[in-house]
């Protein structure tokens, strides 16, 4: 009764298993899809855009604002009325009347206005121009390491995606080979030739191997999401790798410089934008010189312009002291500054370290790979002898329960070392791309 509820479990949940849709798909695929469709790559996309806006605000400082207005009022208003009709060139000798001076009638003014105003001497800005340069250049290094992120971050996706499917793979035949053992234990049993505890630890061993194979099942849907995600597409189908789980051998030498990689050389963009910042702060102690230019048109019906006039000028300005705001603000670039600096020589250490680290982690890796491989040779031996010998009942059976055991162990072993080596050959490819 107990080894049919086992098969009903079992093959319920085959049956929810391959209910699913089923997707073939290749590592290029995967590859393809998370560098067009990536939700993180959009983001970072975004930010650099954002910084080549900030970018572009800065040229303010080399180009001139120009502004047009008109304006129109009607005024008694005794200034604003002398003024009025001075500016539409209308004045007569009347209008010096003290009557009329002080109580004047109500007189329209329509004012059209074209203003320009140009930066000659600002070098602050210069700095803050510079400062924003540098952001836009760091952003746009940040991006491309994203992306550079997101490749190795889907290469380890697909990779968990194979070794999930081989675990269901090796879990099936081992379900299989565990329920022959069982059918062979069972007549063992009738024929009076095995004892009834024996015959309970191989139904046991069963029911163990169904629930291994039913988390193997999961996982082969948790990696299958996860790489959707990636891919910015809706989750719910099972993936199935076109590709095998093998060890990838690098196609070259790995040696490239930490200084040229994207990430590094952002930090030190990064770092410069604080410096230039911090000599923008120090330069709001100098004059600001600026030229404006002004052509004035005025009338009493609006769109017209029997009179008109020019200003042009330039501005020195100073603003010698501002309370204790410039100093405040000056000492506290200078410490953005030197903690940015700080920042950029420790991530360079901590990245150098990670280098070495992951290279000793691939020997491990490809060590621990030849090992595995010839246990799982050395136990499936064992397990083929063992079950002819059990067959022929010279064969405990809790040896050839432990035999089963064992080879699925290494196989799932075998496996789980090839994905590790995999990753750290994909994880130092990542570490050593400039």
């Amino acid at each position: 009764m107990k080894r049919l509820l086992v098969l009903m479990i079992f093959f319920f949940a085959q049956g929810q298993f391959f209910a699913q849709e089923h997707v073939g798909i290749s590592l290029e695929d995967v590859l393809i899809k998370v560098q067009e469709s990536n939700a993180s790559i959009k983001v970072s996309e975004y930010e650099a855009k954002m910084a080549k806006y900030d970018y572009r605000f800065s040229n303010s400082i080399f180009l001139p604002q120009v502004s047009v207005s008109h304006t129109g009022l009607a005024t008694t208003n005794p200034l604003m009325a002398f003024g009025s009709k001075l500016n539409q060139e209308i004045l007569t000798q009347a209008d010096f009347n003290p009557d009329l001076l002080n109580d004047p009638d109500q007189i329209e003014n329509y004012a059209t206005k074209i203003s320009v105003e140009q930066p000659l001497i600002n070098l602050d800005g210069f700095y803050q121009r510079k400062a924003a340069k540098t952001t836009m250049e760091a952003k746009e290094l940040q991006a491309m390491r994203t992306r550079d992120y997101l490749n190795f971050e889907a290469q380890k996706a697909y990779g968990q995606l194979q070794l999930a499917h081989q675990a269901v793979a090796v879990l099936q035949k081992a379900f299989e080979a565990a329920n022959a053992n069982l059918n062979t234990a069972q007549n063992s049993y009738d024929q009076g030739l095995l004892q009834k505890a024996d015959l309970l630890e191989v139904k046991v061993r069963v029911t163990e191997v169904s629930d291994q194979l039913k988390t193997a099942k999961s996982n082969v849907q948790n990696a299958s999401d996860y790489l959707a995600f990636l891919m910015n597409e809706h989750g719910g189908v099972i993936y199935e790798p076109s590709e095998e789980l093998v060890p990838v051998r690098p196609g070259g030498p790995l040696e490239g410089s930490l200084e040229n990689r994207a990430d590094v050389k952002a930090m030190g963009l990064v770092s410069e934008a604080y410096k230039a910042n911090m000599k923008a702060d120090k330069m709001t102690f100098l004059p600001r010189l600026n030229a404006f230019a002004s052509y004035e048109m005025y009338d009493d019906e609006i769109f017209r312009a029997d009179a008109n006039g020019y200003i042009i000028g330039a501005s020195l300005s100073w603003d010698v002291f501002k309370g204790s705001q410039r100093f405040s603000k000056a000492g506290k670039s200078k410490t953005n500054y030197e903690k940015a600096k700080q920042e950029y020589e420790q991530y360079v250490a901590k990245s150098s370290m990670e280098l070495q680290r992951t290279k000793r982690m691939v020997e491990n890796a490809e060590s621990r790979l030849q090992t595995s491989k010839l246990a799982m040779e050395q136990s499936e031996e064992s397990l083929r002898i063992r079950t002819n010998r059990f067959k022929e009942g010279l064969e405990k059976t809790t040896d050839l329960l432990m035999a089963e055991a064992t080879y699925a162990e290494k196989q799932l072993a075998y496996y789980q070392n090839i994905f590790e080596y995999n990753q750290a050959q994909s994880l130092l490819t990542f570490l050593t791309k400039e």
